[in-house]
């Protein structure tokens, strides 16, 4: 019988990553990903949001590029698989944490840190900034309208370069 083991998170990073390189140099990059859910109380009918935090785990370049470009607060879409590792305490007793190891990271929100002003508010999609807001237009008096163009047969698509990537 085929299994799945595939986890999908989009939250906000808890805390800067932790960055730590293993002997044979490779880097290794922890984030704790915050994500919410919101429900409705059955007995109040309160609207509630719980929060859940995800410890998530990243190896070689993943983990340089997390290290260098993630911060507290940013905004990142995650897929992975989770592992569970087994662990002695301070006090000896054992206990068993779940882990999400990342394979892949992509990071959303405007471009924080390369300059310009998108700050956490400013959080687009792709890593696009929005155009900057133009101030209104002065009302002045209404020009003549202009003549209309001539209206233009409809696009043949089929005769395109079937390129797109999606």
């Amino acid at each position: 019988m085929a299994s799945v083991n595939k986890v999908i998170i989009v939250g906000n990073l808890g805390r800067d990553p932790e960055i730590r390189y293993m002997p044979s140099g490779d880097a290794i990059a922890n984030i704790a990903v915050a994500t919410s859910y919101r429900s409705k109380d059955r007995n109040t009918g309160e609207q509630k949001e719980l929060t859940e935090w995800h410890r998530i785990s990243f190896f070689g370049r993943l983990a340089e590029i997390v290290g260098q470009y993630l911060k507290k607060g940013s905004s990142v879409y995650v897929e992975g698989r989770l592992q569970t590792r087994k662990y002695t305490d301070k006090d000896g007793v054992e206990k068993y944490a779940t882990d999400i190891i990342a394979e892949q990271m992509q990071m959303l929100g405007g471009r924080q840190g390369m300059g310009g002003d998108a700050g956490m508010d400013d959080m687009g999609g792709g890593g696009y900034d929005a155009p900057p807001a133009r101030p209104a237009p002065r009302p002045q008096a209404a020009p003549a309208p202009a003549p209309r163009p001539a209206a233009r047969p409809a696009p043949n698509f089929s005769d395109m370069d079937d390129d797109i990537p999606f």
